[in-house]
């Protein structure tokens, strides 16, 4: 049986980083593989030869030797998925629709596709397999109950081209413990965060280290969710650090209350967690509360993100402009915290009702809801909402405005200058290689800084940390973050 997994091109988006990927990072072609078909792979028949092709970074066989195609997709692929579903069918192959997006609203595919595998596939996959050989396929597949992680196998990174990403991809949890109104996480994969063992954990990393892999993305949806079992990981992978000489770099998801808790502080720092995205949406604390995320608004937000800094770990963080509270003015307020705080992925996105949520059900209920406007990207400028304190035009006027201000030359130096002022020794992982690093640098400056001219070349000096040599990484890093966002905001929000 022959089986071709796809998945789907990404519209570009701020998470894009097409300029730095390709024109400073050595032409990488996207930022992490797909790690829910290498699952899905795994979890195959042993006598199926598996496929594995990412429109991202490959073109699509027109014509592939395929008895059946998989295609995945999150919710800002699902117009490409669905294209991709007609045009395999249409073109006689048996198609099964699957992912994060057709998992959430499985009901949009009935048509397009031959089956639909809906939820966790640990269990239900291997059941179509089986069903498909026999050729009693079902049209709909989906998963009700709890999935044990322990049965989650490890992921074929084999069949993924690593070497095109600029990080791999592993998954410790599912799962997130809160309950914030307009987050699909809770909706599919519960309140309660299960977690793998250390022992899968160690027999994924071992994987992709024979491949080569060396920076790492834990894709969790809340790594801390249960700190008992995040600790015990991050102690194990402290040691699996120190066994193989610091070699691996790590990122994750995690709430705010990373801040809270010294010991997991520095634990993070231990196993070599360079990184952590943190969605901290917005510094009003009663929009916070009105939108189930009290979470966050339990102490002083700027505070807490200066003791992660001051932790050695950076952060990447999401923000949400349109809650009903907000007005124009608090564009500005965001602008003023994402400054202060020296956060240079400040993914600001409009605020957007995600199918089956509870913001999206409050909204349908009160008649605020544009049902036909797009929901997968919340970084595009416009949303599916009908804001209270604003009209739309203003709402996106306003969110082109904030851009095209964090993303100045002298923001980005004040950013990285308001962040390094807070920022403690960086964890201690292996880094890349000397003529790497010197040619990342040569390119930035000829690429990045050069064309800016004289007055983005003084920012940009005047942004490096000479005094504290050991992170110069990190401001090199933010500035060529910095222009790649710049990139994208000036094709798109222009």
């Amino acid at each position: 049986m022959r089986l071709l997994l796809v998945n789907p091109a990404q519209p570009e988006s701020f998470w894009s980083f097409r300029w730095a990927l390709e024109r400073v990072l050595g032409g990488k072609r996207s930022l992490n593989p797909p790690l829910g078909l290498a699952t899905l792979a795994a979890l195959c028949p042993p006598h199926w030869e598996v496929t594995i092709v990412d429109e991202n970074v490959e073109p699509l066989p027109l014509a592939p030797r395929a008895d059946l195609i998989g295609i995945g997709g999150m919710g800002v692929q699902s117009p490409r998925q669905k294209e991709l579903l007609r045009h395999y069918r249409a073109a006689g192959y048996r198609v099964v629709a699957g992912g994060s997006y057709a998992s959430l609203c499985p009901e949009e595919y009935l048509e397009l596709a031959d089956s639909v595998v809906a939820g966790e596939s640990e269990y239900i996959w291997p059941k179509f397999c089986k069903d498909f050989e026999a050729g009693a396929a079902e049209k709909i597949y989906r998963e009700t109950g709890n999935v044990k992680l322990e049965d989650s196998p490890t992921p074929r990174f084999e069949l993924l081209k690593l070497e095109r990403y600029a990080t791999a991809t592993i998954q410790l949890s599912r799962g997130c413990p809160f309950s914030c109104d307009f987050c699909d996480i809770i909706v599919m994969f519960g309140r309660k965060p299960r977690y793998k063992t250390v022992a899968a954990i160690e027999r994924e990393l071992d994987a992709l280290r024979r491949l080569g892999a060396r920076k790492v993305f834990f894709v969790d949806d809340n790594f801390i969710g249960n700190k008992l079992k995040a600790k015990e990981t991050l102690r194990f992978l402290a040691a699996y650090q120190e066994r193989h000489g610091r070699s691996m770099r790590f990122g994750t998801e995690a709430s705010l209350n990373l801040a809270d808790d010294p010991e997991l502080l520095q634990l993070f720092r231990a196993a070599g967690f360079e990184w952590a995205f943190l969605g901290l949406e917005t510094p009003d604390a009663q929009t916070l509360r009105d939108a189930a995320k009290g979470q966050n608004a339990a102490g002083d937000m700027l505070a807490a993100v200066r003791r992660i800094h001051a932790a050695g770990v950076d952060i990447l963080a999401g923000f949400i402009v349109g809650f009903d509270r907000d007005t124009t003015a608090s564009f500005e307020v965001q602008k003023r915290f994402i400054e202060r705080s020296g956060i240079m992925v400040a993914m600001v996105g409009l605020l957007t009702a995600l199918p089956k949520t509870p913001l999206f059900e409050r909204l349908k209920r009160e008649g605020r809801l544009i049902e036909s406007a797009p929901h997968g990207d919340n970084t595009g400028g416009r949303s599916n909402i009908v804001p209270l304190g604003m009209s739309a035009d203003e709402m996106s006027a306003g969110y082109k405005r904030l851009w095209a201000e964090l993303l100045s030359d002298g923001a980005i130096a004040l950013r990285i200058r308001n962040k390094l002022a807070h920022f403690g020794p960086p964890s201690l992982t292996r880094k890349e290689g000397v003529w790497e690093a010197v040619t990342i640098v040569a390119r930035l400056l000829a690429r990045g800084i050069a064309p800016g001219g004289p007055v983005r070349a003084w920012h940009f000096l005047r942004s490096l940390p000479l005094a504290r040599p050991r992170l110069l990484p990190l401001a090199i890093n933010d500035w060529i973050v910095g222009l790649a966002l710049r990139r994208y905001a000036e094709r798109h929000l222009a």
